[in-house]
C-alpha cells in the first residue's frame, strides 16, 4: 500500500487548512482510513477515522473544528481543518489499518502503512 498526502502549509490562528490522502495498492473501500498528527516531544496520536461507511472517530481538541470524508471511488481521504490553533501545529500523517472492517483503531499500533507526512503550522 502506498500513501500520498498533500495539503499541509502555514496558516494564521483560526485560519483553515484542507488535507488529501490517496491510497493505492489494496481494496480501499474495505478499510478504515485514519489521520494521526505528531508534533514535536509528543507522541503520536489519531486526529480522525473514517470507516467505509462514513461512522467516523475524533480526537476530543478537534471535534467541530475538523472534520474527515472520503471518497471510496478516488481511493482518497480528507481532513479539512477550520479553527487552526496553535497547538495543532504538528506533522500530519494518513494511515491504512493492519486488518479490514468497520472499527476506528486509535493507536498506532493498528495501522500498518503510514504516508510521508505533512506539516501543519498554525501561527498565533
Amino acid at each position: 500500500v502506498q500513501l500520498q498526502a498533500s495539503g499541509g502549509g502555514l496558516v494564521q490562528a483560526g485560519g483553515s487548512l484542507r488535507l488529501s490522502c490517496t491510497a493505492s495498492g489494496r481494496t480501499f473501500s474495505s478499510y478504515v482510513m485514519g489521520w494521526f498528527r505528531q508534533a514535536p516531544g509528543k507522541e503520536r496520536e489519531l486526529v480522525a477515522g473514517i470507516s467505509s461507511g462514513g461512522n467516523t472517530k475524533y480526537e476530543d481538541s478537534v471535534k467541530g473544528r475538523f472534520t474527515i470524508s472520503r471518497v471510496n471511488a478516488k481511493n482518497t481521504v480528507y481532513l479539512q481543518m477550520n479553527s487552526l490553533k496553535p497547538e495543532d501545529t504538528a506533522v500530519y500523517y494518513c494511515a491504512f489499518p493492519r486488518y479490514s472492517g468497520s472499527y476506528v483503531y486509535t493507536t498506532p499500533n493498528a495501522y500498518e502503512y503510514w504516508g510521508q507526512g505533512t506539516q501543519v503550522t498554525v501561527s498565533s
